[in-house]
């Protein structure tokens, strides 16, 4: 499995989003799985790799929460959890998109 996150510094939410995308490999058992944190520095960038906002999960090429809206731009991404919108998906959150993807 290969893991990424896309990212632009300034996001404030990127470092929280590592911290709990490691989280989340470790207890569906992928404590070997290197994230591989890759920085979106310009627009033309967020447009040649489909950036989907910061912080993005992609996972064996694909984003791990679905296409998104809109692309290319170098803003933060925010998502649906069980306590409302936030910039960062819970653990639990990150921990089901991961199982589903991996019985793929």
């Amino acid at each position: 499995m290969r893991v990424s996150m896309l990212y632009f510094a300034g996001c404030p939410n990127w470092r929280a989003a590592g911290e709990r995308l490691r989280a989340a490999l470790d207890r569906v058992g992928r404590t070997d799985t290197r994230i591989e944190l890759v920085p979106v520095e310009t627009e033309a960038a967020a447009a040649a790799v489909g950036f989907a906002g910061s912080p993005t999960f992609v996972v064996d090429g694909e984003d791990l929460f679905g296409p998104p809206a809109t692309v290319g731009g170098l803003t933060c991404r925010v998502y649906g959890t069980s306590a409302g919108l936030a910039g960062v998906p819970e653990v639990t959150d990150l921990v089901a998109a991961l199982r589903e993807r991996a019985g793929r």
